[in-house]
């Protein structure tokens, strides 16, 4: 087992959490139960520019919602905090000023307008678009001449203008980037606050991350905070970076083409242990055909060994058929607390209907409903008597002598003293059986009658929990309104 893991999920408060920050959040806490560590929380929020209001609350109570709970962070406190980074700019500013004493670093003192002109001449040249090292050699005396004056300056890093950085990636192998692609990285700005690159590498080293998780669009990064760590004599962390979550076209995922907010699929009505399941597998598999997961369960199995290199493809059809297979899981008990809670937010009195007859939707349409909503908005009738009819099943099933017939079929049901589903079986058949009528021709106008709709659970079923005065009520209003 890997001794003394701390792994970290640092997310930028810019808006509700992405499904893909989810899928970073939980790898690095599956590894960390897994191996008995810990998972820590930081918010980098260095750049102040892009920070929404509620962003943290909200991460925070969506990883709390999906079970990925962590050990040190806002809130929670631990022994390497703060772990906000606007809160620790003293800390940045310390380490970038050592960088440039030691010469790994610089002063420079070039305004936007001039950078703006180098980047658009690189590019009329189609060059390679890097700073151009204008104040790299800047003699000492001009230096502190212009900071005496108080000149607007950032520090950027030194980069080797020749070689290449090499490391190790668990899940890719050994990477191995040339210097002469890097840029000479802005460490600190002229607002005092660090960028991304400084304030990682200052953060995982001081709050002892021994394992760095995170998606593939930082793996270009990575040399230049290799080369961070070396320049401040402080040994690497573990490397592993994750593959890229795709559309099903293989375009990158982005919210052009659909719900990218772990916040949506909330909304939606997926079930929270469906959702972690799914995003699980989005570059991870177990090795084997089991496809169905807890989390405690994920926790047992996970091994970035098992992580693949290639995109994940967000397919949502499979994120369905899981919160399918989720909700057959839980029991009846559980889905009846849950819908009543639905109901009253819905609007409808849940206290009007008794647990047995709640408990007998349930498993008329357990095996229809894919969300917990379904058992309300595909079976409406369980909780109303319809006030319209699907005009398309009228004209297919509705027959000039189904008002007739109807009426016989609700005296033969008034006729009966017990009322078990068999019961309105063989009431249906003997009143077909006196019209001298197939049992299909009292089935579908009977099924409009009690749900306004064409297709559904058992018709017996429905009739059943009705009960039979309902069942007669209901259809001598769709005689009077069909007729």
């Amino acid at each position: 087992m890997t001794t003394n893991v701390r792994v970290r999920f640092a997310p930028s408060p810019t808006g509700f959490l992405h499904v893909g920050g989810l899928r970073t959040a939980l790898y690095n806490y599956l590894f960390a139960r897994h191996h008995g560590g810990k998972f820590i929380l930081r918010i980098e929020d260095t750049d102040q520019s892009r920070r929404v209001e509620g962003a943290v609350e909200n991460l925070i109570s969506t990883l709390e919602w999906s079970g990925v709970h962590y050990d040190e962070g806002p809130g929670i406190g631990g022994p390497f905090g703060p772990y906000v980074q606007s809160e620790r700019l003293e800390i940045y500013r310390q380490h970038a000023n050592e960088l440039v004493k030691q010469g790994r670093a610089y002063h420079c003192f070039c305004t936007p307008e001039r950078l703006d002109g180098v980047r658009q001449r690189q590019t009329a040249a189609k060059e390679r678009v890097l700073y151009d090292g204008h104040c790299r050699e800047l003699a000492a005396e001009e230096v502190r001449e212009r900071l005496g004056r108080g000149e607007r300056n950032v520090i950027r890093m030194k980069v080797p203008s020749d070689g290449a950085v090499t490391f190790r990636d668990l899940i890719r192998g050994e990477v191995s980037i040339g210097n002469e692609i890097l840029d000479d990285q802005v460490l600190l700005k002229s607002d005092g606050f660090p960028t991304y690159h400084l304030a990682v590498v200052v953060d995982d080293h001081s709050m002892q991350i021994s394992h760095v998780i995170r998606g593939e669009e930082w793996l270009p990064s990575t040399p230049k905070h290799v080369l961070l760590y070396q320049y401040f004599g402080w040994e690497l962390p573990i490397f592993a970076h994750l593959p890229l979550l795709l559309n099903p076209d293989k375009s990158k995922l982005s919210k052009r083409q659909g719900d990218v907010a772990v916040e949506d699929y909330r909304a939606k009505g997926y079930f929270k242990e469906a959702l972690v399941n799914f995003i699980a597998f989005l570059g991870w598999n177990p090795g084997d055909e089991r496809e169905l997961f807890t989390l405690e369960e994920l926790v047992q199995e996970f091994s970035l060994d098992r992580v693949g290199k290639a995109g994940a493809v967000f397919n949502v059809e499979k994120l369905n058929w899981l919160n399918f297979q989720h909700l057959k899981k839980k029991s009846d008990q559980e889905i009846m607390t849950m819908l009543r809670e639905h109901l009253a937010a819905s609007g409808i009195d849940a206290g009007s209907f008794s647990d047995t007859y709640l408990l007998g939707v349930i498993a008329a349409m357990k095996e229809r409903a894919t969300f917990l909503h379904d058992f309300v908005e595909k079976s409406p009738y369980f909780y109303k008597a319809p006030v319209e009819y699907d005009a398309d099943v009228v004209k297919k099933r509705w027959k000039p002598e189904s008002a007739a017939q109807m009426e016989v079929l609700a005296k033969e049901f008034s006729h009966m003293g017990h009322c078990g589903k068999e019961d309105f079986e063989a009431a249906l058949h003997r009143a077909a059986a006196s019209l001298n009528i197939k049992n299909s021709e009292l089935i579908h106008p009977l099924r409009l009658a009690l749900s306004g709709m064409g297709a559904g659970p058992g018709l017996y079923d429905i009739a059943f929990l009705l009960g039979k005065d309902e069942s007669v009520k209901r259809i001598y209003a769709a005689i009077e309104k069909l007729h």
